[in-house]
């Protein structure tokens, strides 16, 4: 069973999974587990039909902590990938506006609406969000994901799964943790998950807000940078 449906099936559809702040913007978007998995499988869809990604291919993900984010490594765990930081031989770098383009490279709006680049993407880039919107709404994998696949920085489905940090069963966590590849995306991402937690991520967080964040999100643990 892929990383992804390890973390999702458990979980009712229509319950919220990740709230995300973004405090320099000034915007909050809740996002339910149905509509995670929705972006998770378009992401998913459009790695197999336009990279080919099979089990155990690399899929580099330098990206901030964002509800985009969590659809682009859902997706990528979910056909089997094996998320790492940057490799040359990473079928395709998911990077933000800005960063260098390399090899094939899909740029992320991290837009809050989930509206697309507003200019076109750099030489050899793809807007990812404008190319993943128009795949499929659901996903199966082709071939059964094992647990010993390489899932995240060298470490397999299962390894992943079982070290992620792990917060109080169903707990409302605010957390600022950046997602770095691996640490981050440990901590801050799949530990909460895995335990059934509503995730109220907060970016470039405002320290004199994050009180008034745990009195509206009605918040139980915090993870904090």
């Amino acid at each position: 069973m892929s990383l992804t449906d390890r973390l999702l099936r458990p979980l009712s559809p229509s319950r919220p999974l990740i709230t995300h702040y973004d405090d320099a913007a000034g915007t909050r978007v809740e996002l339910s587990v149905a509509t995670v998995a929705n972006w998770a499988a378009k992401t998913a869809n459009w790695l197999v039909e336009e990279f080919d990604v099979e089990p155990g291919d690399e899929v580099a993900v330098r990206l901030p902590a964002h509800w985009q984010t969590a659809g682009v490594l859902l997706g990528a765990w979910w056909c089997g990938a094996h998320v790492v930081a940057e490799s040359p031989s990473a079928r395709v770098s998911f990077v933000a506006q800005g960063a260098p383009v390399v090899g094939t490279t899909a740029v992320v709006a991290l837009d809050p609406m989930g509206r697309g680049l507003t200019s076109p993407p750099p030489d050899g880039a793809l807007d990812y969000l404008a190319e993943a919107r128009i795949a499929g709404d659901t996903f199966s994998p082709l071939v059964p994901i094992d647990g010993d696949t390489p899932a995240l920085a060298g470490s397999t489905v299962d390894e992943v799964f079982e070290s992620a940090p792990r917060v109080a069963e169903g707990a409302r966590v605010l957390s600022t943790v950046e997602w770095t590849v691996p640490e981050g995306v440990l901590r801050g991402f799949v530990g909460p998950l895995a335990a059934g937690a509503h995730l109220v991520q907060v970016s470039n967080p405002d320290l004199a807000k994050l009180e008034d964040r745990r009195r509206a999100e009605r918040t139980t643990a915090d993870l904090l940078d």
